[in-house]
């Protein structure tokens, strides 16, 4: 269930904080509060029930950005960066550094909500299914057990976030069919896709970097130019 779920708020502007607070909380959730990221660490450290973290760049003590990278190191919790810079290479670098999503502000209350809940379901469905069934998918090299949401490259363990497990998923269940960035936007994201290339182009990079020899010359998630992202039947 999304509600009662933890989800952590991290700003150093304390009303903003609270803001989002009072609009979490009227959707059903539980909110534990930081101020920067230092103190956002010492809080998921702390509290195993966390779900989710709303994060701000720009903070004293310990940036968001800092603050994602250790995260990344131990958690796939799925991290949505707040922020006041909304240029799209702002957005990337947000991206880049292990965010799954980035909302700027000033943000609208019923977008932050909706990707809260989106994000939200993704992660919770990582851990929703029958393990009593595997469900392995496997393409060469690469064995994707959908059921336990691991990925082993030829026979390692290799730690993919909620949003990247989705994106290989669609992909391997319909190997060697091209799709485009809104196509994997709509269907991992559940939302409708605009101006979505970036945002799928920084999560394929990273997908790639996890399971190919040589991310530059991949063996299995190929780019159709101009038309999208596939992998490739072995």
């Amino acid at each position: 269930m999304e509600e009662n779920s933890y989800i952590l708020v991290v700003d150093d502007d304390k009303d903003i904080v609270g803001a989002i607070a009072k609009l979490l909380e009227l959707e059903g959730y539980s909110v534990i509060k930081a101020y920067d990221g230092m103190d956002a660490l010492d809080k998921l450290a702390t509290n195993n029930s966390i779900s989710l973290i709303l994060i701000d760049i720009m903070m004293p003590k310990l940036d968001g950005l800092s603050a994602m990278m250790k995260i990344r190191a131990t958690r796939n919790i799925p991290i949505i960066v707040l922020s006041a810079k909304s240029e799209d290479t702002d957005k990337v670098l947000g991206l880049s550094m292990g965010a799954d999503d980035y909302i700027t502000k000033p943000y609208n209350p019923i977008e932050l909500v909706a990707r809260v809940k989106s994000n939200l379901r993704r992660y919770l469905q990582l851990g929703s299914a029958d393990t009593t069934k595997s469900d392995v998918i496997k393409i060469g090299g690469l064995a994707l057990d959908t059921s336990a949401k691991t990925l082993e490259v030829d026979g390692e363990p290799v730690k993919l976030t909620a949003t990247e497990l989705k994106i290989l998923e669609l992909l391997m269940r319909n190997a060697g069919r091209v799709f485009s960035s809104e196509e994997i936007y709509s269907k991992v994201w559940n939302e409708d896709a605009f101006s979505v290339e970036n945002t799928v182009m920084v999560h394929i990079r990273h997908i790639r970097e996890k399971i190919e020899i040589n991310p530059k010359e991949p063996k299995y998630l190929k780019v159709v130019w101009g038309i999208g992202y596939k992998i490739e039947k072995c």
